[in-house]
């Protein structure tokens, strides 16, 4: 609409006694005083031509988050491929070949080098290719701007300027940092979601000047002209501080006016503002932080490895230019056919020394080979490809937002296998912020039959974990006695879940709520009916709400502040109570009561509403009804509401209390609902000291008010309570339960309040009913203004050391502990002198909830787990407030399948719900990382096998620098014959499939061990690569030395030998390579099995062109080599004899000292799994690591404590038997 929408008539701001005040124009503040450094950002407001001219140039609102562009893509691409060792050995390398004292020919190690760096500088292009798209998704969205003259037309952001008048509609997010000039709301009212900033799902109330009211529709910004003078762009969201001048006045700014980029408009239809900062100027920007480098453990290990290959390298080299000095000096005078000395100097008699350093380098060259060139490159691709089968994994995608998984980096795939604790946000990542009325307690009386998602979830385990368990955990003398384990008793546990078997999804978004009682009418014939409709009415009225209607169906929606107060309206409506008017002082309610046929409207006189704030943790709404009676009406926290009751208001205090444990144990939200009733004398008195204090000047207005509003909510009468489900997100439950059966340690670090943060972790079983909790907090407030910090500082150090000691004197190995603090006392706990006893706590609990921290917290948090344990830790969040620890975290996972882009952007992978992290670090996590390790050993076990030949070969040759192989063999043996059966075993190779994974989570526990990549494996590795080479080099010299081998008589030459040596090579690496998969596809078949295909067409090819290449070699198969036995016979003795030490060590692994994929191999290989269930069963329960945490362990508690109760009546049972016998 390009006029702007009908405004509404609502002045929201009266809504507000805490949250939103304005000022009376007497109390309005002066204009501040900005002047000096920091304040010198000037905005010509509908004028944006103005900011395109030094001094006032300022940045666009173009965002990038990519590493490169056009011009810096090939120096700085350049440089990290030479910031790698290997590389700038192979660079100087190729450079040396062009010299004398080269081994080989130019092309030789030019070609291979180029086509590395090439590959790999590829692969960065493509991903930072992917970067510029996802930046450019945003830059493009679209934005409606004014263009003067009151037309206003879309734009994309890219586009958008300082100085511009922007418009922005419902539900769309705020392009840059904006003042707010007016809102669809009379009073300039609007309210904001920051979920995205800073994580908080509340609304924010942002109020615009009075003076900027009148611009409400696109035809007032015809002739519209300010100027804003304000701070500098910086980084702190919390704060503004400018000044604006229109009309001749200056008007002070403050953060009540200021929209901020990424947050998002909420129930309210337009809101039109100025562009004041752009792009990487605006806050949100501002906070953002250049991504680090992560490299996982096993590269930085490998780089360990190449050092120690360099070291022999120049080792050997060492020793091979000694020996060439010895021969030069002793016995080259005597080799008159060399014609020494040479002109170069490369073989001089008389200069023996400078001669040994030209063979230094020449050594230094020949044995290159034992450096793996292709080894980054390989490592890369497979990289790539791994990432792209997490791309398309069908089980990572997401149906309902049709969002697949993304791994933004490919560098971390190993490290997802080796994960040893999660970091994880609350709000978006573990929950969905949608809330459901689920249960209520109203009079002592709980109705709501339906079970939550964590009962459903851990009945189906407890099912699970008794079938066909009962009679093994069972004695015989129980079972004899007809007392059968799994029978009443787990019936008893679990009756809360037999309506639920066919698992209905609710029909209306936020109400589950199952139960006749209250239905339908049917509550006016309950025995309290009189406490229901109290209850009902304030679920009615007691909000700040404005209904909406859907002009198409006619249904009534709210828009709410919170899903908690949208869910109640829901239930209120379903009960018969439907909101459905608001005005500037009244609410309408359609009530079907007293009959339920014919409902009738009431109207309900608002004469005060205290709304809800952190610290109050309650509102209230004061209401005159049609018979003129005056009613407080309240809800808030139970603790807030229980204090505040009267004598008389007690009487369901003890069942309520009752009924909320419950609901608490079930993870449910709860809140208190209570009333009193006002005489008007009293009502009157309290209404002018109320009158005085809103209207008061000075800084203890907000204080007088708390304490006036506080005198109202006194001596109320309780009437129930609410349970509503904070929605976790699907399958959030089952995957924390399989996370921690795989032995990872979960932490929730969220902005929210400890009470909300505490229901949250029983929801998702990280918490649960017998779990000993450590609440670590500061002193009250009254407490800290009395003592200095350092009083507060040791009361937190000992409440730490209390609960470590209580944790070590705990005999129950059973006992679970749960550590929970908050974000004031988190300050001090991270603070250099505490951190690390504040750790050994943590690291001792089951289960860390860190409540109400800041984002920055949130990333100190996770580097001091990654500091203090040495294990690899992840993040996960969908937020920017998420996005410092996404970024501190070795691995970072955003949520892309929430509104909000940052966390997604600073991450290194992307799911679309929580629940996929199963499946990315139990199966992909567990595969990559033993692809990569068993691919890096068997890189260096090739490269040991070929290169070490080369130096046996020096030895005797006089060290002469002269190479066995043809350098064509060389050159194709790291890039073409062995380097794709190496990325068959990094991309396809699995020990066991994707299902078995999961049904056996332990496996996980190989990659946080590292049993694939410790120092025994790879010095294992390399061991076998230093055999392999004796064997392959003197039995071929042994063979082959001074024997004809042809039918001509003919022995064998330099050219012969080295072929007949470079094709054992081949067999018997690629023989290993097999020998080492454990699962095969046409695939695999192919790069093994032709790659050695290859090598002979490559000898027949190149025996038919060397007359020009080698002489030597010419026709070397054909003619020389196939038509000799000998060399068939010599072949197949040397693959066998190189490969048997790996054939009897992984046969006698796996019959006498198997691992734990080896056992799963051979069920599978035998069928087992199909022929004997329970077997199959038996293993899958042992097959996962003993946890506190999960639905599995609050399964496994209850099942204790039913076999702790059996035992006692079995003991009771059997007592009167063993009397009588006695008697």
């Amino acid at each position: 609409m390009t006029r702007g929408r009908i405004r509404a008539k609502i002045r929201r701001s009266s809504l507000y006694t805490f949250s939103c005040y304005r000022p009376h124009p007497s109390e309005e503040e002066g204009p501040h005083d900005i002047q000096g450094p920091g304040y010198s950002r000037l905005v010509y407001c509908n004028q944006p031509h103005l900011h395109e001219q030094k001094p006032l140039k300022y940045c666009t609102n173009y965002i990038s988050t990519t590493k490169y562009n056009i011009i810096t893509f090939l120096p700085k691409a350049i440089f990290e491929q030479f910031r790698r060792v290997a590389n700038l050995y192979f660079l100087l390398a190729a450079i040396l070949s062009l010299t004398d004292v080269s081994p080989f020919s130019p092309v030789s190690m030019i070609a291979p080098l180029a086509f590395v760096v090439g590959l790999s500088m590829a692969k960065e292009a493509l991903e930072d290719w992917r970067r510029f798209i996802q930046d450019m998704k945003v830059n493009l969205r679209k934005a409606s701007v004014h263009k003067g003259n009151g037309v206003f037309g879309n734009r994309p952001w890219m586009k958008i300027r300082v100085g511009d008048v922007v418009k922005v509609e419902k539900d769309q997010f705020f392009p840059a940092d904006l003042l707010l000039l007016s809102s669809s709301y009379e009073d300039g009212i609007c309210y904001v979601e920051t979920m995205n900033l800073d994580g908080e799902t509340n609304l924010k109330v942002k109020r615009a000047l009075e003076v900027t009211l009148p611009l409400e529709n696109d035809a007032t910004f015809k002739n519209f002209n300010a100027t804003i003078r304000c701070e500098d762009p910086n980084p702190n969201l919390y704060t503004f501080i400018g000044n604006l001048e229109y009309d001749c006045m200056v008007y002070p700014l403050d953060p009540g006016q200021i929209l901020l980029r990424d947050s998002k408009l909420r129930n309210t239809a337009y809101v039109y503002g100025i562009v004041i900062f752009t792009g990487h100027d605006s806050k949100v920007m501002q906070n953002s932080t250049k991504s680090p480098s992560k490299r996982s453990r096993i590269e930085m290990q490998m780089d360990k490895i190449i050092y120690i290959l360099f070291s022999l390298l120049v080792f050997i080299s060492f020793i091979s230019s000694i020996g060439f000095i010895v021969k030069t000096k002793n016995d080259m005078p005597n080799w008159w056919y060399l014609r020494p000395p040479d002109e170069h100097n490369l073989f001089n008699p008389k200069k023996p020394e400078v001669s040994g350093f030209y063979h230094l380098i020449t050594a230094l060259m020949l044995y290159g080979y034992l450096i793996p060139i292709s080894l980054y490159v390989s490592i890369e691709v497979v990289k790539v490809l791994q990432a792209l089968f997490m791309n398309r994994d069908i089980h990572m995608y997401d149906e309902e937002t049709g969002t697949p998984a993304e791994a933004r980096t490919s560098n971390l795939n190993e490290e997802l296998g080796q994960v040893d604790t999660i970091l994880s946000d609350k709000t978006g990542t573990l929950t969905c912020n949608q809330m459901d009325f689920l249960k209520c307690s109203i009079a002592g009386s709980a109705y709501g039959t339906r079970a939550s998602d964590v009962e459903l979830a851990a009945a189906k385990q407890m099912a699970m974990d008794m079938d066909g368990q009962s009679k093994n955990s069972t004695p015989l003398s129980w079972q004899k006695s007809g007392i059968a384990f799994g029978q009443s008793e787990i019936e008893l546990e679990t009756v809360v879940t037999s309506t639920d078997k066919l698992e209905r999804k609710p029909a209306i978004k936020g109400f589950s709520f199952e139960d006749s009682r209250l239905m339908n009418g049917n509550w006016l014939k309950e025995p309290n009916a009189d406490v229901i409709l109290l209850f009902f009415r304030i679920l009615s009225i007691c909000h700040t709400a404005i209904p909406e209607i859907n002009e198409e169906t006619g249904d009534l929606t709210y828009e709410a502040e919170s899903p908690d107060e949208s869910s109640f309206l829901v239930a209120a409506k379903e009960f018969g109570f439907e909101f459905c008017k608001r005005t500037q002082s009244t609410i309408g309610v359609r009530e079907r009561y007293p009959s339920y046929q014919q409902p009738s409207e009431r109207e309900y006189k608002v004469l005060n509403l205290l709304d809800f704030t952190s610290k109050r943790k309650r509102m209230s709404v004061i209401v005159r009804d049609e018979t003129g009676q005056i009613l407080l009406l309240c809800k808030g926290a139970d603790s807030i509401i229980f204090d505040r009751l009267s004598k008389n208001g007690r009487m369901y205090e003890e069942a309520t209390t009752k009924h909320l444990n419950e609901y608490g144990e079930a993870g449910l939200r709860t809140l208190a609902l209570a009333y009193k009733k006002l005489e008007l004398a009293e009502y009157s008195a309290w209404s002018e000291e109320f009158s005085k204090a809103k209207t008061s000047i000075g800084g203890d207005r907000d204080a007088m008010l708390e304490r006036v509003s506080d005198m109202m909510e006194r001596d109320l009468i309780l009437v129930g309570a609410t349970a509503v489900e904070d929605k976790l997100q699907k399958g959030v439950p089952q995957c924390i339960d399989k996370l921690a059966q795989a032995g990872l340690k979960i932490w929730v670090l969220t902005g929210d309040k400890m009470e909300t943060a505490i229901n949250i972790g029983f929801s998702c079983s990280l918490l649960r009913q017998g779990m000993k909790q450590i609440c670590i907090a500061a002193t009250n407030e009254a407490t800290l203004d009395q003592d200095p910090e350092k009083s507060v500082k040791e009361n937190i150090l000992m409440q730490i050391t209390n609960g470590s000691q209580m944790i070590k004197l705990e005999k129950d190995p059973h006992a679970a502990f749960a550590l929970i603090i908050d974000g004031k006392t988190l300050t001090f706990a991270l603070e250099d002198d505490m951190k690390h006893q504040f750790l050994n706590l943590a690291v001792d609990c089951a289960s860390v909830i860190c409540c109400r921290v800041s984002p920055k917290q949130k990333a100190l948090v996770t580097r001091l787990v990654k500091e203090g344990t040495g294990k690899t830790t992840l993040a996960i969040g969908d937020g920017a407030n998420d996005v410092g620890m996404i970024q501190e975290a070795d691995i970072g996972v955003g949520i892309s399948g929430c509104e909000g882009m940052q966390a997604v952007m600073a991450s290194d992978f992307a799911i679309a719900q929580f629940r996929f992290l199963e499946r990315l670090l139990v199966v992909h996590g567990h595969w990559c990382y033993k692809r990569i390790a068993q691919m890096i050993c068997y890189f260096f076990y090739k490269n040991i096998a070929f290169g070490l030949t080369i130096f046996y070969f020096e030895a005797f040759a006089a060290f002469s620098g002269q190479s066995v192989y043809v350098d064509w063999y060389m050159l194709l043996f790291n890039v073409v014959l062995t380097s794709l059966p190496v990325i068959s075993l990094g991309v396809f190779e699995q020990d066991v499939d994707s299902e078995v994974c999961l049904q056996f989570p332990a496996l996980y526990q190989q990659g946080p061990k590292n049993l694939f990549f410790d120092w025994s494996r790879i010095i294992g590795w390399m061991v076998n690569g230093l055999y392999t080479s004796l064997i392959i080099f003197f039995l071929n010299i042994i063979i082959f030395y001074d024997q004809a081998f042809r039918s001509g008589g003919q022995t064998a030459d330099m050219t012969a030998v080295g072929t007949a040596m470079f094709t054992c090579i081949i067999w018997a690496v690629n023989c290993q390579i097999a020998l080492t998969m454990s699962h095969f596809t046409w695939i695999q078949h192919l790069f093994v099995w032709g790659s050695v295909t290859t090598w002979y067409v490559f000898l027949v090819f190149y025996g038919e062109l060397s007359s020009t290449l080698d002489e030597n070699a010419f026709k070397i198969l054909t003619e020389v080599l196939a038509p000799a036995p000998i060399y068939w016979i010599t072949t197949l003795l040397v693959t066998i004899v190189c490969n048997l030490p790996y054939l009897a060590h992984i046969s006698f692994q796996r019959s006498f000292n198997p691992m734990d994929h080896h056992v799963i191999q051979e069920i599978k290989y035998y069928k087992r799994d199909i022929e004997d269930r329970h077997m199959w069963k038996r293993e899958r329960s042992k097959a996962r690591q003993e946890t506190k945490i999960g639905f599995t362990a609050r399964v496994d508690a209850k099942i204790r404590l039913l076999k702790g109760r059996l035992q006692k009546k079995y003991s009771l049972m059997s007592a009167p038997s063993v009397i009588s016998q006695q008697t």
